[in-house]
């Protein structure tokens, strides 16, 4: 697998009022008022008791209407509650939008089962014959045959469409002989960091298949160094959504999906490591959406080149192997160790030993970095290299190849 005011009530002083009760000199007015005491005495009872009563009609009706068909019955001296539920935070409604387009991709070699990961359903054809699933390419790289099982128990055959390398994202299709909805697309950009996400996927495989787990954005356009298979070292950034919802091994290619139950990212790795918990990262949906038309057609995303070999400033040994010295105080950027015959880079005049340190005025770090910078292009694009060549800073215009 690739985050109550408090209020403090002031009491007034009241001062207490007392009024002299006046002199009564007629006996009959004091025969009347004992005669008023005597009545308003049984009143003021009669009256409490209907305070009462009244206060605690209006609380059960409160209760009845907080819930609505609270009763209980009682089966084997058990105590069951018929009681509605209210909550307020569930995201359940939204699950139920998603819930049946979620998928376990299971990935076969030999007849046997060599790992597992998530796909959803994004679309379907127009005569409605065939379903496309998004999925990781890490998920079924290598793979011979592909299965994808569905929630109602459904297991088909997956041919993939298309898969790419540094967009890590693959498209599968299947036959549509199980009627199944499509998952909404949704839009990252308009997510705010605290916002409350979600993910439906299949941990550890079938087994755990529909798992559902909450979280928040934690982070948007956050750049994540990514190391291709065959590379022990960092090949390309990727720049990504970061949630603290739970991730592990075969959520990946799975939907990471707002409130709504809309889809906003690919879910694609996460952060394994003993002190580290809560940190995975999902491509935004954009970025996916951008590459699967041409995924679908079966054909190759182009992704530009300049046309040279490099190695890092920091590859101390490389540059000795290939008898490149550099100033000491150079300590970032791309070193060109050599430039292909017949390319852009060679016809302008790119050179071995020259020393890449932006694209278009953009820092580069590293090949990691330039790969970054260089993706956000397309063949045929003209871009701008800062480079250093014999202590003196030069700009280039290189034109990009595929």
């Amino acid at each position: 697998m690739k985050q109550i005011k408090s209020r403090k009530l002031h009491h007034k002083d009241y001062k207490e009022i007392v009024i002299e009760p006046e002199l009564i000199k007629s006996q009959n007015s004091r025969e009347k008022n004992n005669i008023n005491k005597e009545i308003s005495i049984p009143v003021l009872v009669i009256l409490v008791i209907l305070v009462s009563v009244i206060s605690g009609c209006l609380g059960a009706y409160f209760m009845l209407m907080t819930y609505e068909g609270s009763t209980t019955t009682t089966t084997a001296g058990a105590t069951t509650s018929t009681a509605a539920l209210n909550e307020t935070n569930s995201i359940s409604e939204a699950v139920s939008k998603v819930y049946d387009t979620v998928v376990v991709v299971e990935v076969y070699n030999d007849n046997q089962l060599a790992s597992t990961g998530t796909g959803f359903v994004y679309k379907k054809t127009k005569n409605k014959d065939k379903i496309y699933l998004m999925t990781n390419n890490h998920v079924i790289s290598g793979g011979e045959t592909i299965k994808v099982l569905f929630t109602d128990g459904t297991e088909l055959d997956a041919k993939v469409v298309g898969s790419d390398t540094y967009s890590d994202i693959a498209v599968l299709s299947v036959d549509d002989s199980v009627k199944i909805v499509t998952a909404i697309m949704g839009e990252s950009e308009k997510s705010k960091i605290g916002d409350t996400l979600f993910t439906v996927g299949s941990p550890e495989g079938s087994d755990y298949a529909g798992t559902v787990t909450k979280g928040i954005l934690s982070a948007k356009e956050r750049l994540v160094a990514v190391a291709l298979e065959s590379s022990t070292a960092s090949d390309y950034y990727m720049e990504v959504l970061q949630t603290d919802a739970a991730i592990n091994p075969g959520n990946s290619g799975g939907p990471l999906l707002n409130v709504n139950g809309e889809v906003i990212g690919v879910i694609s790795m996460k952060l394994v490591e003993e002190q580290i918990e809560g940190i995975g990262f999902a491509i935004p949906i954009e970025f996916a959406m951008k590459h699967v038309k041409t995924l679908e057609e079966g054909k190759k995303i182009e992704w530009p080149i300049i046309g040279i070999s490099m190695v890092n400033v920091s590859d101390k040994s490389s540059l000795y192997s290939k008898d490149i010295s550099l100033p000491n105080n150079l300590t970032v950027g791309v070193v060109i160790t050599e430039v292909f015959k017949d390319s852009n880079a060679n016809n302008s005049g790119l050179k071995k030993g020259d020393v890449i340190v932006a694209i278009n005025d953009e820092i580069v770090k590293n090949i990691a970095y330039l790969r970054y910078e260089l993706f956000k292009y397309k063949p045929g694009d003209t871009i701008q290299l800062t480079i250093f060549r014999n202590g003196k800073q030069y700009k280039v215009s290189v034109k990009l190849s595929k």
